[in-house]
């Protein structure tokens, strides 16, 4: 029988229908402007307490709290409006201290009936929804005095393996290594080592009272090599960590010589980005000095579970974070959190090569964090917020050698497994070779981002109702059928989206206006092609039946044209560009789907199955 479809292909399409439907329609419930506080460190916990007094804060500046809740180890205060969330963060951050962050965010208000079902509304990139910028800048003179360190020790390390004696051999300045030898032979043949296997540095042979030295200078090119890579090892850590994180679409890219822009649109956790983006966590390993060490050659720290307690390490790196080919949080043997550590090649020899020969001494691993505090304090009755750089340092394990070890160990003496999460998870992503500093920070408010969604969904609005009045006006019956599939397409499309957790950009709105239009032309080639057989003499059931299976080869190709390009556009492009060519893709199959079989389900339930004479299809009624 012409133009009747089959049970189960009807189900098909109602389940798809209602599946997009519900999918969809988390995009009805809009976020709400909220503030986010959490701890400034992994082990700060957000209890009831702290939330309390955050409330108290907002209430005391007459700003009204829609609602508090804890969740997890953060607290969330939702609300009314963008200009109580601006005035929020600053009034908050001042009655907690720099002990809590305290970030804005757009908090979700989806049912929990839609959330059971795994249903979310789409993200929406930085124009739309705004986000977080962070501009980040690299600490270059810190990455060159990291360099000098660690080929301070390995220089002194392999003038003891071949019995020169020296003294010093600390950095001096920002460039320069002095060693001083007693004897002329003894420098000669320090210099023909470092000349052999340092050619990175210039040479200079030095008289300084009755001490003979040997002054090692990085030169130009390598202090311009120790930069670019610094930064080219940031871009990389950073992107990692922001691939930790689960954020969509980020931007991570070189601004200049030494800093980095970072745009984080739809983030859920602004707080943790911000810790974990701008934490330079690395770890040195080192051996507890001997008790006849000197003073020079030492270094006390605290632990930093028990600052009161310190103990005197050398200042000679056995390794650093830099060696760390992977971390995972796991647990001891007393269900104590502790990091699983695999080291590289060259970390596994330099860590084998200092414990083989130390078996009964104690060796230290020390937790080195570089970051920005922010301050608020009351300048004239207004917050002002300072930042200030601080370096932490404090030991987190100081453990008796039992054996040489190689490359896989194990970190313990952590607070807390959230610490051991976010230890692993920083040394994972890999360790920043330069610490870095918050320059900027600035949040796209909701308020711009609300002005594009307000004019996007405008454009996509206005020509959606012109296409549906023109349809209607032209194509009359047939044109009401078009208008209903051509809604489900824009419910299908967006459900699509909301599923894939595709980012919606303004370039993506483009995208579904395109859409629109494409799923119009579809519906158009069928219509005229049904004409075209009205006006043959076909009867109308057959009309209907040619028209959609003879337009469907051009529908067809046109529209896998079309999708090539999208794809191509997807691999090749960036930001904006890749946007909207997710957009188009999706948008390309939906409307494949709503003018070839939901379109035709609904002609074949008006028209299917009996006896028509007559067709509504635009300008006159075609009759039999």
């Amino acid at each position: 029988m012409l133009n009747k479809y089959p049970l189960w292909k009807n189900l098909v399409i109602l389940i798809a229908i209602l599946i997009g439907f519900i999918y969809a329609l988390p995009n009805l419930f809009p976020d709400d402007y909220a503030v986010q506080i959490t701890g400034a460190r992994s082990s700060t916990q957000v209890d009831s307490v702290v939330l309390d007094r955050a409330v108290k804060a907002l209430e005391s500046d007459g700003i009204e709290v829609k609602s508090s809740t804890l969740e997890d180890r953060d607290a969330l205060i939702r609300l009314t409006s963008s200009d109580d969330q601006l005035r929020a963060r600053p009034a908050v951050q001042a009655a907690l201290g720099r002990d809590y962050l305290v970030a804005l965010n757009m908090a979700a208000s989806t049912p929990s009936w839609l959330k059971s079902l795994g249903a979310g509304p789409m993200k929406l990139g930085l124009d739309l929804r705004g986000g977080v910028h962070f501009l980040l800048e690299v600490d270059m003179d810190t990455a060159v005095g990291q360099r000098l360190e660690a080929v301070s020790g390995q220089i002194k390390q392999e003038l003891r393996d071949e019995r020169i004696r020296y003294r010093g051999g600390d950095v001096e300045g920002k460039r320069d290594i002095v060693l001083s030898f007693r004897d002329e032979a003894s420098r000669a043949e320090a210099f023909a080592l470092i000349r052999r296997q340092y050619n990175e540095f210039l040479l200079d042979q030095r008289t300084s009272g009755d001490e003979l030295q040997i002054v090692l200078t990085l030169s130009e090119g390598e202090v311009s090599a120790i930069r670019e890579y610094a930064l080219e090892q940031n871009l990389t850590t950073i992107r990692n960590r922001v691939n930790e994180l689960g954020v969509a679409e980020p931007l991570v890219q070189q601004q200049g010589a030494d800093r980095i822009i970072v745009e984080l649109p739809g983030v859920q956790d602004t707080a943790q980005a911000k810790r974990v983006l701008g934490a330079t966590a690395n770890l040195e390993f080192r051996m507890e000095a001997r008790p006849d060490a000197a003073a020079g050659e030492t270094e006390t720290f605290g632990f930093r579970d028990e600052p009161q307690r310190t103990a005197r390490l050398q200042r000679e790196l056995i390794a650093t974070g830099n060696n760390v080919a992977n971390a995972q949080q796991a647990f001891d043997e007393n269900g104590q959190p502790q990091v699983s550590i695999t080291m590289d090649s060259v970390g596994g020899d330099l860590m084998n090569r200092a414990t083989r020969n130390a078996i009964g001494r104690r060796m230290a691993v020390l937790f080195i964090e570089f970051r920005t505090e922010t301050e608020t304090r009351m300048v004239n009755g207004e917050p002002v917020e300072t930042e200030k750089r601080v370096v932490e340092k404090g030991i987190i394990s100081l453990a008796t050698v039992q054996s040489a070890l190689g490359s896989s160990f194990r970190i313990t003496g952590l607070d807390s497994i959230p610490e051991a999460s976010e230890l692993a998870l920083l040394l994972r992503a890999g360790a920043l070779a330069a610490p870095m500093y918050f320059v900027q920070e600035r949040t796209i408010g909701p308020s711009l981002g609300q002005k594009n969604i307000d004019a996007g969904m405008m454009s996509v609005a206005l020509g959606f109702i012109l296409v549906l009045l023109y349809m209607a006006a032209y194509y009359r019956g047939f044109g009401v059928v078009a208008n209903v599939a051509l809604t489900i397409n824009l419910m299908l499309l967006i459900a699509c989206m909301s599923i894939l957790s595709a980012t919606l950009t303004l370039p993506g709105i483009a995208g579904i206006v395109l859409t629109v239009g494409m799923a119009v032309d579809a519906n158009v080639l069928i219509f005229e092609r049904i004409k075209e057989e009205l006006k043959g003499g076909a009867s109308p059931q057959l009309a209907i039946n040619t028209g959609y299976s003879r337009a469907f080869v051009s529908i067809f190709d046109a529209n896998i044209t079309t999708l090539l390009v999208a794809i191509i556009l997807f691999a090749m492009g960036t930001g904006p560009v890749k946007g909207f060519a997710i957009t188009l893709c999706i948008g390309i199959l939906t409307s494949m789907f709503s003018g070839l079989m939901v379109s035709r389900s609904i002609v074949n339930i008006v028209y299917g199955g009996r006896r028509v004479e007559k067709l509504s299809i635009g300008g006159k009624l075609a009759n039999v």
